[in-house]
């Protein structure tokens, strides 16, 4: 930090404009932000890439399938909140680094679980669920930690774009799996994909422990504005004014809109390998789980592009969020339904590719909007909203599963999700708002 800033923070000249992170630091958490994201979903994406082989070593019914991935929702449910209450209290450095060190060390350890309970057929499934929702509970916080890491240390108008930015993680580790995953489990087998990407999760941990947050402690805080220190406040300070926000329309649509979009996405996360491996056997693993996941990242930095240009000329934030988001529902839903009615590998794997960078739009849009609505309580606001987005995760994947157990019925599950999509699109056109709310 230069010595002309060290003056400037000391009299008190930091203004809202500014960042507490100096640009160096930026560059510093964003490097290692957005490579957690990534590790986060190479580890969310092993099993929906392994379920296959997994349920034919093990003699899984697609019901047992369907169990075992939507169970990582019902504990991704459960911290969405309390992470985002800690983050705002304590820093959400400090609950990213300890969750990842869970849902690294339990996907390391999956093949053991896996194998130690395959004899035991009455238990296996139940204690594999066990371990899947303990899973989901640590990786719930991630989300929620780092929207209010960033809300903490970057000014208003930097906000949104360097959160959007950093969901682009989600498709790069997705992309890590699909392709790294895909030659480790033709080569080595399944066991090895845990391993490799649970070991990688660990380093990703010991990179963020004692390098991006080792750089805090030389850090000089501005005295004079202790409204935006991000620890040491007292709990009056971080109350968060639940009644006031439920009491609005605007919270609701953004709340249930990402629910919405959140069901699509989860259940195509997490059945996508078992789509292409059942109704296009031929295929190559590495193409369907790649080539989808590429259109995530430009998809995203268009739509931060788009939006940055819009609010340069003075568009409301309100009619951006909308517009955004519309192209998300819009893309996705015309996908979903060519896809319910091809038989066609490439047409499958096209639609498949645009449903995937609709969420490069949703993630510069509602996923954001939390930012707006609740910039003082930004993670626990976010953290609710997740939780409610997680529902439709494991309510979503698992009927998928029982759906497909009764009917193999692919139409009628993307027909699902694209009707799910209309209610979101719908509500957030009508009450959507950016307009701050607290």
């Amino acid at each position: 930090m230069d010595e002309k800033l060290k003056y400037s923070l000391l009299r008190g000249e930091l203004v809202d404009t500014q960042s507490i992170w100096t640009r160096h630091e930026k560059r510093i958490w964003f490097i290692t932000l957005i490579t957690g994201t990534c590790m986060l979903y190479s580890t969310r994406t092993t099993m929906p890439l392994l379920v296959p082989a997994v349920a034919a070593a093990q003699k899984w019914s697609k019901t047992d399938s369907g169990t075992v991935l939507s169970s990582f929702f019902w504990g991704y449910t459960l911290t969405q909140v309390v992470g985002g209450y800690f983050s705002d209290r304590f820093g959400g450095q400090r609950v990213i680094l300890f969750a990842a060190i869970g849902w690294s060390l339990i996907t390391f350890l999956m093949p053991t679980i896996i194998w130690s309970v395959g004899s035991i057929k009455s238990y296996a499934i139940p204690f594999i669920v066990a371990i899947r929702i303990l899973n989901g509970a640590f990786q719930g916080v991630h989300f929620p930690s780092m929207i209010s890491l960033t809300s903490q240390n970057l000014c208003p108008n930097e906000r949104s774009s360097f959160f959007g930015l950093l969901t682009a993680g989600s498709a790069l580790g997705t992309l890590l799996t699909g392709i790294m995953g895909s030659f480790l489990l033709d080569y080595f087998g399944w066991s090895y994909v845990f391993r490799v990407i649970g070991l990688m999760g660990i380093a990703w941990a010991l990179v963020l422990r004692y390098y991006a947050m080792a750089g805090e402690r030389n850090r000089i805080i501005n005295i004079a504005t202790p409204s935006r220190l991000c620890a040491n406040r007292t709990p009056a300070e971080t109350a968060v004014p639940w009644l006031r926000y439920f009491s609005r329309l605007s919270f609701w649509a953004c709340v249930l809109t990402h629910a919405c979009e959140m069901n699509c996405f989860f259940v195509l996360l997490s059945w996508l390998p078992t789509y292409f491996h059942d109704g296009f056997p031929h295929a190559k693993g590495w193409v369907v789980n790649m080539i989808p996941w590429l259109a995530l990242p430009p998809c995203t930095l268009f739509a931060k592009y788009l939006t940055t240009r819009l609010l340069a000329r003075d568009w409301h934030t309100t009619t951006v969020r909308k517009l955004i988001q519309s192209c998300c529902f819009a893309a996705q839903n015309l996908a979903l339904f060519v896809m319910s009615r091809t038989t066609d590998f490439h047409t499958a794997l096209i639609c498949m590719t645009i449903i995937i960078g609709g969420t490069g739009f949703h993630n510069n849009a509602v996923t954001v909007n939390p930012q707006d609505l609740a910039p003082l309580h930004s993670g626990s606001v976010f953290g609710l909203m997740n939780t409610v987005g997680a529902i439709p995760g494991f309510l979503g994947v698992y009927l998928a599963g029982h759906i497909l157990e009764l009917t193999q019925s692919w139409p009628m599950v993307f027909s699902a999700a694209a009707g799910i999509n209309l209610v979101g699109w719908i509500i957030f056109l009508v009450f959507g708002s950016a307009e701050a709310i607290v």
